[in-house]
């Protein structure tokens, strides 16, 4: 451990103002470090759909900006049951979440853009700078060069990639293309529904043939459905009117609340997009330069954890960045606490995805086997900021 007289760097360039940048800001702020965020987005918007805040990510933020959970519960949904249901509205199960219970702290249902909203104003409005389009960097012993598409430039002593599944910062990195396809579709609206359609606390999970459907209450009125469906034709609609009429078309034969619910959703407010991660790397920190989040370990839904994981990284890259004396070893601490056990967690989200898709009766005894895989549901859950059990493997061997 270092001294803790002098940063070990001063300014960081953050590319990415999603919750996950203004999140590795706050970090790094909070330990002295002159972070700036720098967004492609002219002004924040109301875009995005939900984020679901779990155990180990609500413990992360708690230690990033203690109290900034409490603010979360107000502006979102707690989740106390699932429900499980077939496209036409039969009730399989309900199963009561005891995730509160037994890790300490809920399971969360917010806007994305409520959330990214909570965690920008925590930050000083100068150190978020939109309309900066990452195109490009260069980097040497001393420093980081980034380019923007408006002719700006910024030097920084440390690069940190924040920008997403298609990170600029990513393929500039490591050049390993476009992210892999997972075989499903993906339709997802936030509106504003009045019908008493979904229950207070609860989600519903709908299975239809390879398919299935999300309902999720976003708290401050708001409610979301997200869509995904197998299909091997991954090509996007070239118009939100078109996007909408093929959500349609691919749900026609679900229960007719669905049906209403797609049908009043404002096309430009439904995203669609395709299901996607990457495999693994080996090494996310070359230089002066790091990747944190979907830029590093984009995973599939299906566990959840695509920003609860992303949490995890923004407080371990603050604590290297904090308690080493030399960069080099400050990011190749970063790479050995987080690799590991984020390709777990990426190669458990990809096998969830495809378990969405079998017939109901395998879906029932899939869901069972998943609800009684305890030990690995501790392992995520369990992650504890300032401990070293947060460092504890999981049982499996994923080779990366």
């Amino acid at each position: 451990m270092r001294e803790r007289s002098k940063p070990i760097v001063e300014k960081v360039a953050i590319i990415g103002a999603g919750p996950g940048g203004l999140a590795t800001a706050i970090a790094l702020r909070k330990q002295g470090f002159d972070a700036h965020v720098y967004e492609r987005a002219r002004k924040f918007r109301p875009v995005g759909a939900n984020i679901s805040l779990l155990p180990n990510g609500l413990k992360c933020l708690d230690a990033i900006k203690p109290g900034v959970v409490h603010t979360l519960k107000y502006s979102s949904c707690q989740v106390q049951r699932v429900t499980l249901k077939t496209r036409t509205g039969e009730t399989i199960r309900t199963t009561e979440s005891p995730i509160m219970r037994k890790y300490g702290q809920p399971a969360l249902t917010i806007c994305w853009w409520r959330l990214q909203q909570i965690l920008a104003s925590a930050l000083p409005a100068e150190v978020i700078h939109l309309n900066h389009r990452c195109i490009g960097f260069e980097q040497n012993e001393n420093s980081v060069i980034t380019h923007f598409e408006n002719g700006k430039t910024v030097e920084s002593d440390l690069l940190i990639g924040v920008d997403g599944v298609n990170s600029t910062v990513r393929e500039i990195l490591i050049g390993d293309g476009q992210p892999r396809y997972l075989g499903s579709m993906s339709w997802r609206a936030v509106v504003n529904y009045q019908e008493e359609l979904l229950p207070p606390n609860e989600v519903i999970v709908m299975n239809g043939e390879k398919s299935i459907l999300f309902l999720l209450n976003l708290g401050e009125g708001d409610m979301y459905w997200g869509a995904r469906k197998l299909l091997p034709d991954s090509s996007l609609s070239s118009t939100f009117a078109e996007a909408k009429c093929r959500v349609l078309r691919e749900f026609a034969n679900w229960m007719e609340p669905v049906r209403e619910l797609m049908a009043q959703t404002d096309p430009e407010r439904i995203l669609e997009g395709r299901i996607c991660d990457r495999l693994p790397l080996k090494q996310w920190s070359y230089g002066r330069v790091t990747l944190l989040g979907d830029a590093a370990h984009p995973m599939a839904p299906s566990v959840g954890q695509g920003a609860n994981t992303t949490f995890e990284d923004a407080y371990e890259l603050a604590e290297c960045l904090y308690n080493f004396s030399e960069l080099e070893t400050a990011l190749a601490n970063y790479d050995n606490r987080r690799i590991r056990r984020t390709a777990i967690i990426q190669t458990r989200s990809a096998e969830g995805e495809k378990r969405y898709y079998q017939s109901n009766q395998q879906t029932n005894q899939k869901s069972q086997q998943m609800f009684e895989e305890e030990e690995f549901q501790n392992w995520l859950y369990d992650y504890e900021p300032n401990s070293e059990s947060r460092f504890k493997p999981w049982q499996e061997k994923v080779v990366v």
